[in-house]
């Protein structure tokens, strides 16, 4: 009997429930294996393609080639590959993007729980500061930013990253204080558990899971982000490949030369559409009200 009420309790664990909705949401799956191309061509593009050769040789015989055989997507304006640059700059936008992101939700948990959890004055030292940050258009802190430093791909996992800690700051918190006053932390407290052992072992598991949407659709807003800091000329610098590099590279040869501009738009559209499909997904996947 005891081991039929353990089975049926895990049936009824959050994740196998989610995970059971998630694959009932027909554009969320189809999102996921949108996402899931993309990311394995562009993990595994080194395996196809070799960086000196393909990414970044120049070949002026060759420039502003159409779509071929040989090279399916057609050649740039200096004669490489888009196809082998696209998927390359790939790595590098979801390699920044994800850096980026686990920074940002490292220091927004960080920040959100003590502030939730402590209150007072840390909370409304902590929130007057993210309200001072929020108060900036995030695209013109990010653009300030990245011209003060040197364009790299470290110092634009650094940027991007701290204009997204604002708002996981503040989703943490809001989680968080939804937690922090339930009648099962208190008997935890008064039982001599540290803060410490609270809030890891007892506040953020509960306060977490809400928070995975967020971080899927910052994930796409990252991407959009350095994306539109490499077009303007702030991002991953050349000769890396990039997409938004590539827009701003081939537009002023769109007339004559629409494939350098239209399949790096066309792959960081599909992208950014895959992910907002999983991340609402997710949302409702994650909504007690969606049960049914």
């Amino acid at each position: 009997m005891e081991s039929a009420n353990k089975n049926a309790y895990k049936k009824r664990s959050l994740w196998v429930d989610v995970w059971k909705r998630l694959r009932r949401n027909t554009t969320a799956v189809i999102g996921m294996v949108m996402f899931l191309i993309i990311l394995l061509s562009c993990i595994l593009s080194p395996l196809i393609y070799s960086y000196e050769d393909d990414i970044i040789a120049v070949n002026v015989v060759k420039q502003l080639e159409g779509p071929s055989s040989e090279h399916i997507l057609g050649v740039d304006e200096l004669g490489r590959d888009v196809l082998a640059r696209i998927l390359w700059g790939g790595r590098t936008t979801l390699f920044i993007s994800l850096c980026a992101l686990a920074i940002a939700l490292v220091c927004g948990t960080i920040l959100g729980t003590v502030a939730a959890y402590y209150g007072r004055f840390a909370d409304t030292l902590i929130m007057r500061l993210i309200d001072v940050i929020m108060s900036i258009p995030p695209i013109l802190l990010m653009i300030t930013l990245a011209t003060i430093i040197t364009p790299s791909t470290t110092s634009l996992i650094f940027v991007v990253g701290l204009g997204l800690i604002p708002n996981q700051a503040r989703m943490m918190r809001g989680q968080v204080l939804q937690v922090v006053d339930n009648e099962y932390i208190e008997a935890v407290r008064i039982q001599g558990a540290s803060d410490f052992k609270i809030i890891i072992s007892h506040i953020l598991p509960n306060a977490i899971s809400p928070i995975i949407t967020t971080i899927i659709l910052d994930i796409a807003y990252a991407v959009m982000v350095i994306s539109t800091l490499s077009f303007l000329g702030l991002g991953v610098p050349a000769p890396d490949p990039e997409w938004g590099s590539m827009l701003a590279g081939g537009r002023q040869y769109l007339r004559y030369a629409w494939h350098i501009t239209t399949f790096p738009g066309i792959a960081l559209v599909i992208t950014l559409m895959s992910l907002t499909l999983v991340g609402d997904g997710m949302r409702d996947a994650l909504d007690p009200r969606m049960k049914r």
